[in-house]
């Protein structure tokens, strides 16, 4: 993908009746560039998150990725094929989870949902039963999918939508927020799949989230993107090491007693050799911040 770029056009007038007025016989209009030149390479097999603050782009760009929005700009091939052209070969290859969002008929089982799915696909039944069957296997929702899908729990329903949208078994999966809302221990279950999921087909995954657990748990590689732009590219240890400013040094003494220090980057080595030398330590770890304090100096910057 190289320079993708989106730019939507928006009504501008200025408050008041008569600016109302006067926006129905001349509407103004400006741009705004919700992704400006972004470019980058995923290799099969690969989970990359793809991180930024609300409004940075990020959806945007998964969704010309997937097809739904036509871009304003740039080059862009998934699996050999341009999204936008909408190919059913491609199509076949892919899908987009959005945690915010229903794919699955609200008043109806998600097993008849199902079936719908393997019409559209138009997937040999023998091949989707053990499809269905092992993902169902997988998630651990044996109980759940006979249930109206309006009686599911906002949990509940985020693992049967995911199921769905992996019946055909695509290659590269469009992940937007899919523990959005989530416990901790739903939240941790919806990583292991996707990472098992991974395993076993080799599929190519991009993916957003808040939660840095999930970035933590599946990605060695984040691309961070800010005002459309990209910030950064790179794996999540060098991340660390470019933009963390501080590290922190955790000390248990023999006597029981816990010593927490935040020390500069630079100063490490020698805080820790200062404090090994005042006292008796009896155990030490050095640990650096918590990524989401690393985005956020990504950001600051």
């Amino acid at each position: 993908m190289q320079g993708l770029t989106k730019i939507f056009k928006v009504p501008e007038r200025e408050a008041g009746l008569r600016a109302s007025a006067r926006s129905l016989v001349k509407r103004q209009w400006r741009d705004v560039r919700a992704v400006d030149g972004v470019s980058f390479e995923i290799e099969t097999g690969e989970v990359v998150g793809f991180l930024g603050p609300n409004g940075a782009g990020k959806t945007t760009t998964l969704k010309m990725l997937s097809g739904l929005l036509y871009p304003s700009g740039g080059d862009m091939t998934v699996l050999g094929r341009v999204p936008s052209k909408r190919e059913r070969e491609y199509l076949r290859r892919m899908t987009l989870v959005m945690g915010n969002r229903n794919q699955l008929q609200w008043d109806l089982p998600a097993l008849d949902s199902f079936e719908l799915n393997r019409a559209i696909y138009r997937l040999p039944h023998d091949e989707f039963r053990r499809t269905r069957d092992e993902l169902i296997e997988l998630l651990d929702i044996g109980d759940l999918v006979r249930k109206p899908v309006r009686q599911l729990s906002l949990g509940e329903r985020m693992k049967v939508e995911i199921v769905g949208s992996l019946l055909h078994l695509p290659q590269v999966l469009f992940l937007d927020e899919p523990t959005i809302g989530l416990d901790v221990t739903m939240q941790r279950r919806i990583r292991e799949f996707v990472a098992r999921y991974n395993e076993r087909h080799d599929a190519t995954v991009l993916l957003t989230s808040h939660y840095m657990a999930d970035v933590e748990a599946l990605c060695e590689r984040v691309i961070v993107i800010h005002h459309g732009k990209i910030l950064f590219d790179g794996r999540l240890s060098a991340l660390t090491d470019e933009f963390a400013a501080y590290k922190t040094i955790e000390a248990e003494l023999a006597d029981g007693e816990r010593i927490s220090l935040r020390v500069p980057r630079a100063e490490t080595s020698r805080e820790t050799a200062k404090l090994l030398a005042e006292h008796d330590v009896h155990d030490l770890v050095v640990e650096d911040p918590p990524i989401e304090d690393v985005i956020e100096q990504v950001f600051a910057q």
